[in-house]
Formats: C-alpha cells, sequence, structure tokens
C-alpha cells in the first residue's frame, strides 16, 4: 500500500469523526428543549423557578403534576375532539388529494393544467392573509364557528394543495399508463382502476403526507383557537392555554401538559415506524429511479 493511500485513508476516517460528532453534538442541541420540557413536568412549581436546569431538586421528583394536568385540560375530551379532527382531516386529504391529482395527471386538458397552476399558486399565500376575512364569512354571515365539522372542512382545503402536487408528481412520474391501459382491457371503469391500480401504488406517498397532514393537524393551534371557541370542543393543544396565567402559571403543569399533548402522537410513530420508513424509502427510490437514466442504474 502506497503513502498516498495511507494518508488518504487516515484523512478520511478522520472526516468522518468530525462529521459524526457534529452529528450527535446537533442532535444534542435539538434535544435539549425536550429534554428540559420532559424532566421539568416531573418538578415543584418552586424548584422550576429557582433552577429549571438542574437534575438535582428539593422537594423531590412529583406526578403530581400529570394529574392535576389531567383533570383540568379535560385530556379525555381533548384527546378525542383531536382524535376526531385529525383522523378524519387526514382521510379526507388522502382520499381527495389522490383522486385530484390522478385527474390533473391524465386528463390533459385546458382546465386540468389551469387549476393545477391555481392550486399550485395558492400554496404561496399565507394563511395570516385570509384569517380575518374567513373567521369573518364562517362567523358572522355562514354562522358555522363552533362545529369541529367546520373546523375539518378547513383543515382539508388548506391541505389539499401541498398534497395534490405532491402526489401529481409521483403520479406523472412514478405510475406507467400501460398498467392503467391493461385494466381498461380487462374491464375496468375509472373508479375501479384509480382505486385497484393506482392508489395501492400510491402508498409511498400516502404514507408521508399521512405523516405531514397529522403533524400538521394534531398540532395546530392557530385555526382551532378561530374555529372553536365552545371548550368542549377544544383540542389538545387549544386546552393547554388554560394554564398560563396574567400574572403567574404553574410551570410544571403546563410541561406536563405539553408532553401530554405530544404523547400520542410519539405513541403513533412508535408503532408504525416501520411502515413509515418503508414507505418514504419506497418513495425515495421511485423518485431517484425516475428521474437518473437507465443505463445510470445499472
Amino acid at each position: 500500500m502506497s503513502r498516498g493511500s495511507k494518508v488518504g485513508g487516515t484523512k478520511r476516517r478522520v472526516l468522518d469523526v468530525v462529521g459524526f460528532t457534529a452529528i450527535i453534538v446537533l442532535f444534542l442541541l435539538y434535544m435539549v428543549p425536550f429534554i428540559l420540557v420532559l424532566l421539568n413536568s416531573f418538578k415543584q412549581k418552586r424548584d422550576i423557578i429557582k433552577n429549571p436546569f438542574s437534575f438535582i431538586t428539593e422537594k423531590g421528583y412529583t406526578l403530581a403534576n400529570y394529574t392535576k394536568a389531567f383533570e383540568k385540560m379535560e385530556f379525555i375530551k381533548a384527546f378525542g375532539n383531536s382524535l376526531f379532527i385529525t383522523g378524519l382531516s387526514t382521510l379526507l386529504v388522502i382520499i381527495f388529494a389522490s383522486m385530484v391529482a390522478y385527474y390533473f395527471t391524465r386528463a390533459k386538458n385546458t382546465f386540468s393544467r389551469v387549476f393545477f397552476a391555481l392550486m399550485a399558486a395558492s400554496m404561496i399565500i399565507p394563511f395570516q392573509a385570509i384569517m380575518i376575512p374567513l373567521v369573518s364569512i364562517y362567523g358572522s354571515g355562514l354562522h358555522m364557528l363552533n362545529h369541529r365539522l367546520t373546523l375539518i372542512f378547513m383543515h382539508t382545503g388548506f391541505a389539499m394543495s401541498m398534497s395534490v402536487f405532491i402526489y401529481q408528481g409521483f403520479i406523472k412520474s412514478g405510475i406507467p399508463l400501460s398498467l392503467e391501459e391493461a385494466a381498461y382491457l380487462d374491464g375496468c371503469t375509472n373508479v375501479q382502476t384509480f382505486f385497484k391500480v393506482v392508489f395501492p401504488l400510491l402508498k409511498p406517498t400516502t404514507a408521508t403526507l399521512v405523516i405531514l397532514n397529522v403533524l400538521a393537524f394534531w398540532n395546530d393551534y392557530l385555526l382551532p383557537s378561530l374555529v372553536l371557541g365552545k371548550k368542549n370542543l377544544y383540542t389538545l393543544p387549544l386546552s393547554t392555554y388554560s394554564f398560563y396565567g396574567t400574572y403567574s402559571s404553574d410551570y410544571g403543569v403546563i410541561m406536563a401538559a405539553l408532553v401530554l399533548t405530544v404523547a400520542p402522537i410519539l405513541v403513533l410513530y412508535l408503532f408504525l415506524q416501520k411502515e413509515i420508513i418503508d414507505g418514504v424509502v419506497a418513495g425515495a427510490v421511485k423518485s431517484y429511479k425516475s428521474i437518473i437514466p437507465v443505463k445510470w442504474q445499472q
């Protein structure tokens, strides 16, 4: 082995170690806020105010914060509202966005091109720009506020543009038209072809969009705060607002409430992480094969 190759190998190992160390440091810096929230959720208010970064407490760790948070935020009711709104909104987005994207991709006419361009352009409009007119129309005009179905309708509408855009790119590059033609020759209708041939092939993209939309709907605070004014309709993020006082707040209970709000999503990810990772990887491989020339893949 030549001296140059030894030097090159040593340099590469050093760079690998430095890169790995940098990743670990960045990961720890990213996790610090979450660790502090979890740590302080077991502390009493006095210990948090005195030193929120300390692992050692004078009063000791306690589960009382979780008991207070569970009762005060009416966790079961808020969890049910969040689950219903997030689940139904995500289901509607997946079904309608995939169907619209399929139509826009296969129907090569002026109507589909114009409306796809409008949906893509609508993604750049910030929600704050339409927030006040939206509440005015659905509130004083249509009297449709304080209904969970109204929030589901809005969630579905706001998430459609991005979902259609992502689905359209996958259908255009990842699903060959010959499969649909074969289904038509076997006697399938347009609806049967979509749900029996096309939609199952969209599983990688569907997995990715489910993750994005569930996280967005579950953690959303601004839109539910505008639509849901009654306490019995509060979602989990809205229910945490009751812990913030005008002059003082019990930070231990607040931290516990935040942990309870995030915990269901973490549990869902732990149970579905294999399907999520497989879906994302499959989508990346499909996109890679559609972009890279065939001769380069061999």
